[in-house]
């Protein structure tokens, strides 16, 4: 088997990023991207299976993007008042750019799926290592059943449904955080 050009797979991605950005997501095709790239429309599927493999592929770079800017812009000293600078913050990055690459992913649910949990996972540890940095947050409150691990899932799973839902805060959902960790 034939070693993967690196180059040519960033530039296909750099060339499906330009055209979702200048005319939209719909407007990427296979055979769009090979011919700006200069390449056979065979040699784009060496790289990626399908359009959507090029979008998802797009949407992981994004949100890996976000997460790290997300980190540097979060200021807060408490975690609650992280969480809601995290949540304008993420608010946001899916009104702008992320939502409509994710608003264009069809058929590839599974996939999707698999590799947006990998980015929830990223978010969940840089809740953890907030929450532990955090010294008016009780300590007593943890154990076997009741974990930080599972506390962040929940905080995770309510955050990502409050953004689908595109609600303007989430000041009830701080104030169970509040009434529950402090």
């Amino acid at each position: 088997m034939r070693k993967k050009d690196e180059t040519l797979q960033r530039r296909i991605l750099d060339l499906a990023r330009n055209m979702a950005n200048t005319t939209g997501p719909d407007s990427i095709t296979i055979r769009r991207i090979a011919k700006k790239a200069g390449v056979a429309t065979g040699t784009i599927y060496n790289y990626f299976s399908s359009k959507e493999d090029i979008l998802l592929a797009l949407t992981e770079e994004y949100w890996y993007k976000t997460l790290m800017g997300m980190d540097e812009a979060i200021t807060s000293e408490t975690f609650y008042r992280q969480l809601e600078e995290i949540y304008e913050f993420l608010s946001r990055q899916i009104h702008q750019s992320a939502g409509m690459l994710m608003g264009s992913l069809t058929n590839v649910e599974t996939a999707g799926r698999a590799r947006m949990q990998s980015m929830q996972q990223k978010l969940g540890e840089m809740l953890i290592q907030r929450m532990e940095e955090d010294d008016t947050i009780c300590e007593d409150i943890w154990n076997g059943h009741f974990t930080k691990e599972q506390y962040v899932s929940f905080i995770i799973m309510n955050m990502m449904l409050l953004l689908e839902k595109r609600a303007p805060n989430m000041d009830f959902f701080i104030e169970v955080v509040k009434r529950t960790i402090y």
